[in-house]
C-alpha cells in the first residue's frame, strides 16, 4: 500500500511540475518558463530604461523596476524549489551530446557567474534609488545610480544570454 502512495505522488508532481515542459527539449516546465520569460524581462527593462531616459517617466521607471524585481524574486524561488527537491534536470542534461565533454557544466557555471550575483547588484540599485530618490526624480545619486543600473541590466543581460546558451546545450541538443 505504501509503495503505491509512494508511486502516486512521484506521479502526480511529475504531472503537476512537469517532467517535460511546453517547448521542443528535454527541460521541465520551470525551465522552460524561465527561459521564455527572460525574453520579456529583458523586454520589460529595455521599455523601463526607454522610459526613465527618453521620456522622463521616474514614475513609471520605478514602479516598472519594483514590480520586476518582486516578479522575479518569486519565481527565482519557485525555480530553485524546483530544481532541487522535483526536477531531475541532471539526467535530462545527461542526454545531451555536450554533457560527456562537460560543456553543459561549463556553460552551467558561466551562466552562474552571471546568474549569482545579478538579484544582488539589482538590489542594490533598487534600494539605493527607493532610499534616495524622493520623489523619483533626479538629483545627487543620479549618477551613480544610472551608473550600477547600467551594470545591473548588463548583468541581466548576460544571465539570460548565459542562461538560453546553458539551456540549448543541455536541454535542446
Amino acid at each position: 500500500m505504501t509503495e503505491l502512495i509512494t508511486v502516486s505522488m512521484k506521479n502526480c508532481q511529475g504531472w503537476l511540475l512537469g517532467s517535460t515542459g511546453f517547448l521542443p527539449s528535454r527541460g521541465s516546465l520551470m525551465l522552460d518558463t524561465v527561459v521564455c520569460a527572460m525574453f520579456l524581462v529583458l523586454l520589460v527593462l529595455g521599455i523601463s530604461i526607454y522610459l526613465v531616459r527618453s521620456r522622463r517617466e521616474y514614475r513609471a521607471h520605478r514602479a516598472i523596476q519594483i514590480s520586476l524585481a518582486l516578479i522575479l524574486a518569486v519565481t527565482v524561488i519557485a525555480f530553485e524549489i524546483d530544481i532541487r527537491f522535483f526536477t531531475d534536470w541532471r539526467s535530462a542534461a545527461e542526454q545531451s551530446p555536450f554533457s560527456a565533454s562537460g560543456l553543459v557544466d561549463v556553460s552551467l557555471w558561466v551562466h552562474l557567474a552571471f546568474a549569482i550575483p545579478t538579484p544582488f547588484i539589482w538590489a542594490y540599485v533598487l534600494f539605493g534609488a527607493v532610499l534616495r530618490f524622493r520623489p523619483p526624480e533626479p538629483g545627487s545619486y543620479s549618477r551613480f545610480h544610472r551608473t550600477w543600473g547600467w551594470i545591473a541590466s548588463l548583468a541581466m543581460l548576460m544571465t539570460a544570454l548565459t542562461g538560453w546558451v546553458f539551456y540549448y546545450l543541455a536541454f535542446v541538443a
